[in-house]
């Protein structure tokens, strides 16, 4: 098991909070990296995992890591991908790396050395490694997104705007009785995309849009940001922030007592940016999503034991988006063992939330409105799927 790439210190290494459990010589397999020529000669089956290893998107990094960890455990355990073991090569994709991240993909690709990427990073650096690859080999997108990717060889598995937005916006409008909404995303696809669609469903449901903007990467003086938006007397916001960004903005927006007068509802916020806000800091905030960590289904908890089991001691907190790398991977041995059974229909794989694939535009997925509540979400209800 390698891994490449300028890992921020929020992951690997210096950091006690994190545990030993993410010290690079703990990491499982981490002592045993080999080359590609020996990879090759061992027959393996190597697939590159893309998980933010710094930057804003950072926070998510460990799950990612750690769910891939299981979902390959569990393909190697049953006679791998086409009786070939697995090998993953972890790379960092988060959006600051993207340069060095398209010389290692090129590479890779020229030397033979993956069949497959299983990617977890922002759209923007999604659009520009389908330059890279051009259809060579499957790319499986696996968060959240902002829909329409038609590239060749990609197959995006994740949620939505139309998923998420819609059902949502027609629920809290119902149930809270709110018309001002407030956006504010950072400035790239997919929070522009997601607003164009909530601004749709915002008017269908009676609604006005009070402000809508977008930051850079990287948010400064949140505080101003919250202030900017508190002016517009919205009676929530529809906050559209990736990881970190998100964190300072719930932060600030707590900060300021605007809880008491303002909602907040998000469709990537999940159990990692509830605790690095605190939940002093996340009263009356929202979120749909088609997995959290608290979901009640046999299929959740089976997962979650098998997690646990996989990772003793203190396993990085279960999320969407980490479970999504699982997802990516399972998606990709289904995908190929169907092509070689020339199976026809969806490609149905194994999942935590039910895995049912038809297009990148057609996934049968729940989607679950939830609360934040405390350091957990409490899931209100399923409205949609």
């Amino acid at each position: 098991m390698v891994f490449r790439g300028k890992a921020s210190t929020t992951i690997v290494g210096d950091r006690p909070d994190m545990g030993p459990f993410w010290q690079e010589s703990a990491l499982p397999g981490f002592k045993d990296r080999v080359h590609r020529e020996e990879a090759a000669a061992r027959h393996e089956h190597g697939v590159a995992v893309l998980v933010p290893m710094g930057g804003e998107a950072g926070i998510w990094g460990p799950s990612c890591i750690s769910s891939a960890q299981l979902a390959i455990a569990e393909i190697n355990r049953t006679n791998g991908i086409g009786g070939r073991p697995v090998a993953p090569l972890f790379l960092n994709s988060d959006d600051s790396n993207t340069d060095a991240l398209e010389r290692e993909i090129s590479t890779l690709l020229d030397d033979g050395s993956i069949h497959a990427l299983i990617g977890m990073n922002v759209s923007s650096v999604r659009q520009r490694l389908n330059k890279i690859l051009r259809g060579k080999i499957p790319y499986i997108y696996t968060p959240l997104y902002e829909g329409n990717e038609r590239s060749p060889n990609v197959y995006t598995i994740g949620e939505t705007p139309d998923d998420q937005l819609r059902p949502a916006i027609r629920y809290l409008s119902e149930t809270l009785r709110v018309r001002r909404w407030a956006l504010i995303g950072n400035d790239y696809v997919w929070p522009r995309t997601s607003h164009a669609v909530a601004k749709d469903s915002i008017a269908a449901s009676g609604g006005i849009v009070t402000f809508d903007d977008y930051v850079p990467f990287g948010i400064e003086a949140a505080e101003d940001l919250v202030d900017r938006i508190a002016q517009t007397k919205p009676d929530i916001v529809l906050v559209s922030l990736v990881g970190q960004d998100s964190v300072e903005f719930h932060r600030a927006f707590g900060q300021r007592g605007l809880d008491r007068s303002i909602f907040r509802f998000s469709t990537a916020v999940e159990e990692n940016i509830l605790m690095a806000a605190g939940a002093e800091n996340t009263k009356r905030l929202f979120a749909a999503a088609a997995y959290f960590s608290g979901l009640q289904t046999p299929e959740n908890e089976t997962f979650k034991e098998r997690y646990q089991a996989q990772h003793k001691g203190r396993p990085p907190v279960l999320n969407a988006l980490g479970q999504s790398v699982y997802e990516g991977i399972h998606f990709y041995a289904a995908m190929l063992n169907q092509r070689r059974t020339g199976t026809p229909g969806p490609i149905r794989y194994q999942s935590a939330r039910g895995g049912c694939f038809l297009s990148n535009n057609r996934k049968k997925l729940p989607i679950y409105l939830s609360r934040a509540d405390g350091h957990d979400f409490q899931i209100l209800d399923k409205i949609s799927g």
